[in-house]
């Protein structure tokens, strides 16, 4: 058994006999989240953004879960809306040669390595993760040394350093099918760090996983019995559900699965006008937007009180604003908020995540294989 050792950072973790515990300061993340800009403000704002960008021919990338306004900048100045790996990947096949990631620290330090030629920005440097704090790299590496015979899989939220200790990085929309493959190869596997995630990968696959003990802020707060009281109170809804919720939760969805999967769940079930989202209230603009005939209500965390941390939204993806956007297109060239990562971390970081590229791909070529032989079969010789 790893012995446990106490560290600060902004989030807690339960002790456990993997992982490591950490004190709450959560507050402190809260304490740094600006008002809301007025009317006026906010639109001169916007305009400034719009054309900084485009003088610094800089690249605006942004998370699912950060503010509506700086979701639809993304996408109105040619950026993405997206995933942490595929705002990423879309800033290393862009031209720009600057990027601005509006999202937390670990999503800035994914887009530099794998543009590390490219200048990353951030509008927050303070912006952090639970599951990147609550997995430092020192307490780590030592869990893994304790079991060398393990393949290491780690999340997407995590630092590069993590990633650089890893075989392999999955995001959630992939993790599942990876962690089959190397279950079938007679493998067994460390997880890090979110143990709600791996939990449910372990349930679904079977797989021999030591945990650790990781929780995002979010998603940790759902409740099951909360949920069902919705549910009861809304029996047409739908329930959309992101795998790093407790397993008590995620037994009460309909649809399991990542940011993008649960954006195209209510797609399965066109006749369903109501949907329970448990996951970032973020995430409700971009459903909105998709299906704005749809009824989305937030499945509920301990309360509208001092009994939840969240209540539903990251508060680092809250420190992302239009005023902290503005400043740092204003400052591009004088290297202000800039990720910087060990050359040497970041290449090493790269191999896991070049190994799951690979998979993907690899398994959309199969998939697409199959469709074409399924056709030929179908359609028999010409």
């Amino acid at each position: 058994m790893m012995e446990q050792k106490l560290f600060e950072v902004d989030y807690d973790l339960p002790e456990s006999e993997s992982g490591a515990v950490c004190n709450i300061k959560t507050a402190t993340a809260w304490a740094q989240v600006p008002s809301e800009p007025n009317t006026q403000e906010r639109a001169e704002l916007i305009a400034r953004i719009k054309a900084g960008l485009k003088k610094h021919n800089a690249l605006l990338v942004a998370h699912y879960y950060v503010h509506p306004d700086l979701q639809d900048l993304a996408e109105e100045t040619g950026g993405i809306v997206s995933d942490s790996l595929e705002m990423a990947r879309f800033g290393r096949d862009h031209e720009a040669q600057t990027l601005i990631v509006a999202g937390v620290r670990f999503m800035g330090e994914s887009a530099k390595i794998l543009s590390p030629e490219k200048t990353v920005l951030v509008p927050d440097l303070r912006a952090e993760c639970s599951l990147d704090l609550g997995c430092p790299i020192k307490e780590f590496s030592a869990f893994c040394d304790a079991h060398p015979d393990r393949e290491v899989v780690v999340y997407a939220n995590t630092s590069a350093q993590v990633k650089a200790r890893a075989d392999w990085m999955v995001t959630s929309s992939i993790a599942l099918k990876i962690v089959s493959h190397l279950h079938a190869q007679g493998k067994k596997i460390l997880w890090a760090p979110d143990r709600h995630l791996g939990g449910y990968i372990q349930r679904e696959t079977g797989a021999d996983m030591l945990l650790w003990q990781g929780s995002c802020i979010v998603h940790d707060e759902f409740k099951a019995i909360e949920l069902e009281q919705l549910i009861a109170k809304h029996p047409s809804a739908k329930v959309l559900v992101h795998p790093e919720s407790p397993e008590s939760v995620v037994a009460l969805a309909h649809v399991v699965g990542s940011t993008s999967a649960i954006l195209n769940g209510p797609a399965q079930f066109p006749e369903v006008d109501t949907f329970i989202v448990a996951t970032d209230n973020g995430m409700m603009h971009k459903l909105r937007q998709k299906y704005p005939h749809k009824t989305f209500l937030e499945a509920p965390t301990a309360g509208q009180s001092a009994t939840c941390k969240s209540c539903a939204h990251c508060p680092w993806m809250a420190m992302n604003e239009l005023r902290n956007l503005a400043e740092v297109i204003d400052k591009i060239g004088t290297g202000y908020n800039e990720i910087h990562i060990d050359p040497a971390i970041s290449e090493r970081a790269k191999l896991p995540i070049a190994r799951m590229l690979d998979f993907a791909a690899a398994q959309k070529k199969l998939a697409q294989e199959k469709i074409q032989a399924d056709f030929q079969q179908n359609i028999g010789p010409a």
